[in-house]
């Protein structure tokens, strides 16, 4: 499967014999559709105090492709000083994965691709299809249904789906090029709750896997990848810190950090301890006094 580093081209380098791989190694480009990213972070756009915030936060994170929800620009307001958002994106040269957030029905999120398509000249869209305004919960119905639909017409669709490894494989098979499913609610922050179910969807889908939703700090996006995750999306996390550029970096470290022990390969967990030293040669006296050199 895709994310075992046994046997999976996307990690690539994980395949190398064991002691080949060191400072210049270089990871394999995340790949969606006709689009290639060097950096495994995504990010969105949305709540913070200023746009000139966000350039910094942005820039910080390393990210090369950014989420933005339509349905919230006014595309009829006169631009800010120094622009609005998207032409800042624009001169920051990132790519724009539009989304339908706060849709609620395939209908609404078909149409808001739609007019995505014909603003950004994008086929990338984010699938956003909530079932309930308190949870945030994405419908899975509406969005297998939504997926379907979009696919036929053209559009490389990132499915935001809960952790149903069924649903994934489901999405999966009616042509999404990513399965995100998320690793808590939207905007909680309390990480991944379910990681086995993730591990099950890493297993089951062959398509690109970005844990999206949920994650509050460095180490809840360090964890994603370590369990073999393509990439992470993450909007509150940043914006909502203390110190949103500060956060951004260390969501960047976290991605790369999480990225190359995926690859590494953990050693695996025992009951017991594990002499770190080797102990041949070693007198039986010294092993039986409970030295741990």
């Amino acid at each position: 499967m895709q994310h075992s580093p046994e046997n999976s081209s996307a990690t690539g380098a994980a395949q190398a014999p064991r002691g080949t791989l060191g400072e210049d190694w270089r990871d394999e480009d995340l790949v969606l559709g006709r689009f290639r990213f060097r950096s495994r972070l995504l990010v969105g756009t949305g709540k913070y105090a200023s746009l000139e915030e966000s350039d910094q936060a942005l820039a910080a994170s390393g990210s090369e492709c950014v989420t933005v929800a339509l349905r919230r620009i006014d595309l009829h307001a006169p631009p800010p000083p120094g622009g609005s958002l998207l032409e800042r994106l624009r001169r920051g040269g990132y790519t724009i994965l539009p989304n339908t957030a706060g849709c609620y029905s395939a209908v609404e999120a078909i149409r808001t691709s739609v007019l995505a398509r014909e603003i950004l000249g994008t086929e990338l869209v984010k699938l956003e299809v909530l079932g309930d305004p308190r949870t945030l919960l994405p419908d899975p119905v509406e969005t297998l249904v939504a997926t379907k639909e979009l696919v036929a017409q053209g559009f490389c669709v990132l499915v935001y789906a809960s952790d149903d490894p069924i649903l994934a494989k489901r999405l999966e098979q009616a042509g999404a090029t990513s399965v995100m499913p998320a690793g808590s609610p939207i905007g909680s922050g309390q990480g991944i709750l379910n990681p086995n179910n993730l591990r099950i969807i890493l297993e089951s889908v062959q398509v690109p896997v970005i844990v999206d939703a949920g994650l509050g700090t460095a180490s809840d996006v360090a964890f994603a990848m370590e369990l073999g995750a393509s990439g992470v999306l993450l909007n509150s996390a940043i914006a909502g810190a203390r110190q949103p550029v500060l956060m951004a970096r260390a969501m960047r470290l976290a991605c790369e950090a999480g990225r190359q022990a995926f690859v590494a390969g953990r050693i695996p967990k025992r009951l017991h301890a594990s002499a770190s030293s080797p102990l041949d040669g070693v007198s039986p006296s010294s092993t039986s006094s409970g030295s741990r050199a």
